[in-house]
């Protein structure tokens, strides 16, 4: 029993039985003056961050974390909550709003705020965008949600996985991999999708 014990105990050192390395990290925290909710929710390689955050009274605006340090409030025009979601390199950031139903959004880099609406969709959702302007999110139908891209020519494509009961795209890559969740009854599952697999 103990040439065992001894045997064990050496085999779990060779395969690494030992509790995982601790990342190492320094953390900051993101609260938008005058908030009562914080949410980060995406992040380009300057570092710039999007969220929304929730004011009393449960208003939703859609914010801009810039390198400076300095906090822009995102309102799409006509609109009551505002849902910012993914920016890409060049600044251009997606999500979603409110307006007489759920529409996604494109704020370009001049200002200018485009609604994006999947044809035949009760709701839009726009979640990541890549450095090329392709982007990903998920519309909902009255059966199920249904994953979408939309091309930088304005065109849309739409996926869903294979036996899924919901597909909902969160984010791009620059190589056009797109990663999201699906559901198949009452289990979600992640997903990887690669163009032309």
């Amino acid at each position: 029993m103990q040439r065992f014990l001894c045997g064990f105990a050496a085999w779990s050192l060779l395969v690494g039985l030992t509790a995982p390395a601790q990342a190492q990290y320094t953390y900051t925290t993101i609260d938008v003056p005058g908030a009562i909710g914080t949410y980060a929710q995406g992040i380009n390689a300057s570092g710039q961050i999007v969220g929304y955050y929730e004011v009393a009274g449960g208003r939703t605006y859609g914010f801009l974390l810039d390198v400076d340090g300095s906090y822009i409030t995102l309102d799409v025009p006509g609109s009551m909550p505002t849902y910012a979601y993914g920016i890409n390199d060049a600044g251009q950031i997606v999500g979603s709003h409110v307006a007489g139903g759920r529409h996604a959004f494109l704020l370009d880099v001049d200002g200018s705020y485009t609604t994006l609406d999947v044809p035949g969709a009760i709701g839009t959702y726009a979640q990541g965008i890549n450095a090329s302007g392709q982007t990903v999110g998920y519309y909902e139908q009255p059966d199920r949600a249904h994953g979408f891209v939309l091309d930088v020519d304005g065109s849309y494509t739409t996926f869903d996985i294979p036996g899924a009961t919901d597909t909902q795209a969160w984010g791009i890559n620059d190589n056009g991999q797109i990663v999201g969740q699906y559901s198949e009854g009452n289990t979600v599952h992640g997903f990887l999708a690669t163009p032309g697999g």
